[in-house]
């Protein structure tokens, strides 16, 4: 999942109460569509992207399944959606908790030339999907790099 951090940062998520929130404002069917596969357990990786450099910073857990995004409903908010309505919502959320900050951020840079990693939806030249699906061999390499690069400080 991927956030601006000058929105919501990984420490945000950290500092959140009860280190959970919802993952409110997605809108791209595509997007909402992996959000709505997206069962309690299962780990995301948290994406700081539009800084320089764009990278992994940490995991997140699914803690409530897909829901309506009330944000689509409110003509005050950012997000907000005409096409919404409480009978058709359109958009949904889910709500993630924090599990862990990453002792070091994994660039693109670090991850581009990986073995195992050269169809990872993030590293596609383009990809600009804020929820993007992971293999679970993708998962493994990446969680690997992350403990190699806290090892080595």
């Amino acid at each position: 999942m991927k956030s601006e951090p000058d929105c919501f940062s990984i420490d945000d998520l950290a500092k959140a109460p009860k280190k959970t929130t919802c993952w409110d404002g997605v809108r791209n069917y595509q997007a909402r569509n992996f959000m709505r596969s997206m069962e309690i357990g299962d780990q995301i990786f948290f994406y700081h992207s539009s800084v320089e450099p764009a990278c992994l910073v940490g995991v997140a857990e699914v803690v409530k399944k897909a829901y309506p995004d009330h944000t689509a409903l409110d003509p005050k908010d950012d997000h907000y959606d005409p096409k919404a309505t409480p009978a058709n919502p359109i958009w949904e959320m889910v709500d993630i908790k924090f599990v862990r900050k990453f002792d070091e951020s994994l660039t693109l840079v670090d991850l581009r030339d990986v073995k195992g990693l050269e169809k990872m939806e993030l590293l596609r030249r383009g990809s600009r999907l804020s929820v993007q699906p992971v293999t679970a061999a993708e998962w493994k390499i990446v969680n690997g790099l992350a403990e190699k690069k806290a090892t080595k400080r």
